[in-house]
């Protein structure tokens, strides 16, 4: 049964401020694992990862009309290396360089995951023990006056709200970040193998400007 709106803000009232800063943290983290999931889907489709083979074979070959061809109708990080391996040669320092380049685009976002995941269960024990504090505040007589179980369950509520809330924001995190790493590890892979196969097909020669 789906959660009313009322009854998820009746959950985060009883979570205490906490809440609200891992509200914060879980809806940045959906958002760019959005952004992410379409990234990687838009880089390895079946159309993209046939594309590269060919290309692959291409370099091997030394086929430079048909590698141009292939650059010529996409730009994703692996046309680009190929540009880079045509016009500057596929030397180690070229090829690291390229590399270095398009790594921004490979680890985008990667670290908020891995803040992400190490911040919601900290930000969780933080209300677990702020909801401690407020019951036994409460049993030791603060303020004066009778205590009500109620007012001390309520704290009790706080500290189980934020703990569960706080693991579950870094589990829904940490499955996305893991498959985004085995896709940029997949992508550095290939990136090697372009490598690999413009030294075969192309070798280190570069353009060198006449007079």
């Amino acid at each position: 049964m789906p959660m009313e709106p009322s009854d998820f803000l009746k959950v985060m009232e009883r979570g205490g401020w906490v809440m609200w800063p891992m509200l914060a943290l879980s809806v940045v983290s959906l958002a760019f694992a959005i952004e992410r999931a379409w990234f990687w889907w838009n880089m390895h489709r079946p159309s993209r990862v046939e594309r590269l083979r060919r290309m692959l074979a291409a370099l091997r070959a030394g086929q430079r009309d048909k590698i141009e061809a292939f650059i010529a109708k996409d730009d994703d990080l692996y046309s680009e290396l190929a540009k880079r391996m045509l016009d500057d040669g596929s030397d180690d320092a070229i090829a690291m360089e390229v590399v270095e380049d398009v790594r921004p685009r490979i680890d985008r976002f990667m670290n908020i995951f891995s803040t992400t995941i190490t911040a919601a269960p900290m930000l969780g024990i933080l209300g677990t023990v702020t909801g401690i504090i407020s019951s036994f505040d409460l049993l030791g007589g603060v303020g004066g006056g009778g205590v009500d179980p109620r007012d001390v369950s309520s704290g009790i509520g706080e500290a189980l709200i934020t703990t569960a809330s706080g693991l579950a924001v870094a589990l829904g995190t940490l499955f996305p970040y893991m498959f985004f790493r085995a896709q940029a590890e997949r992508a550095l892979g290939r990136l090697e193998s372009l490598i690999a196969a413009a030294k075969i097909g192309l070798g280190p020669v570069r353009n060198w400007s006449t007079r």
